[in-house]
């Protein structure tokens, strides 16, 4: 199988990695505007060809599939470029839903995958929750605070100089982008015109969009959430707490502390024999999601397996998102 990954940011590279790592017989190419970008990748061994540019890849490379891991704003049309050449397109996060109906139906009429990343629907942790809350069948609460300072996520370049910098693909969106899929999942829909929003601006990092949000989210299941959401935290932080006439649930957001109470006592929840962690990131990122996501990608592809996310579901948690930004 030929893999073609058109962004060679630290997504692709983490991307390309993983698939090295999965199967090593598969062939990988990359595509980067960025001559650095492609030669870094070159050098790492992480593609075989790096090109400038899509229709030199496409044409010297014929890929089987695609992987979109370039900043949000430019996937829709990347994605219908691929998907115009019958390619099954992966991709990253969107944000936005750009592009959403024109991409579904092109994928529908070429008979190819549309496969959206949702990595944190892969972590162990967040599967136990929604097993938990599920076999409970009670109504329960939750209160969830997401946060780490901005110019911490990625400490190689300047804020400004990448997504999180713009008002369409900020960082508090982006932590949104990531978590909502799975709270919505876990604990069922929400009607975006019942969910309560507060905004803040509480630091001088010069943002043109609020780097504060709290939201109360009224699950149709009769759960309720609070979800709070802020890039100025010092500290990395991932605090969740679920409970209920009978359940108590704790996770700090890594597989070394997930707890459940009983029998008197806050009990530690073992979900991963051994995980793997990339030290340029918090201790709240775990590689082994990547390549569960990774790995269901290729069962859809086999026709084995459907996707855990998609573009249909996204859109749910993309006007959760627009409410937020007013």
């Amino acid at each position: 199988m030929k893999l073609l990954i058109v962004g060679l940011g630290s997504m692709g590279k983490r991307r390309a990695r993983l698939i090295r790592g999965i199967d090593g017989a598969i062939r990988l190419a990359g595509v980067d505007s960025a001559p650095a970008r492609r030669q870094e990748a070159l050098d790492l061994g992480l593609v075989g060809a790096a090109y400038p540019d899509l229709p030199a890849a496409l044409d010297a490379f014929a890929p089987d599939a695609a992987l979109v891991c370039t900043a949000p704003l430019a996937h829709a049309d990347l994605i219908t470029r691929l998907l115009t050449a019958g390619l099954p397109v992966f991709t990253e996060l969107n944000l936005v839903a750009d592009g959403y109906d024109r991409n579904l139906a092109l994928a529908a009429e070429k008979g190819v995958p549309l496969f959206l990343s949702s990595t944190m629907l892969y972590r162990r942790e967040t599967r136990y929750i929604k097993q938990q809350v599920a076999d409970f069948g009670k109504p329960v609460h939750y209160i969830y605070h997401i946060g780490q300072y901005l110019p911490d996520w990625h400490p190689w370049e300047n804020y400004q100089n990448f997504f999180v910098g713009n008002a369409r693909t900020g960082g508090v969106r982006e932590i949104l982008g990531i978590d909502l899929p799975w709270l919505l999942d876990a604990f069922g829909p929400v009607d975006p015109a019942a969910v309560t929003v507060r905004t803040d601006t509480i630091s001088g990092l010069g943002l043109p969009y609020p780097d504060c949000a709290t939201l109360l989210l009224p699950h149709k299941s009769g759960a309720m959430g609070v979800l709070a959401a802020d890039v100025v935290s010092p500290k990395a932080v991932r605090n969740f707490e679920c409970y209920g006439d009978g359940l108590h649930l704790f996770w700090e957001g890594n597989p070394k502390a997930l707890y459940r109470f009983a029998d008197g006592d806050k009990q530690f929840v073992d979900t991963y024999p051994s995980f793997e962690h990339d030290s340029r990131y918090s201790d709240n990122i775990v590689e082994n999601a990547y390549v569960d996501e990774l790995l269901n990608f290729f069962g859809v592809l086999q026709g084995r397996e459907t996707p855990r996310w998609s573009f249909e579901q996204d859109r749910a948690a993309i006007a959760i998102m627009d409410k937020v930004q007013g």
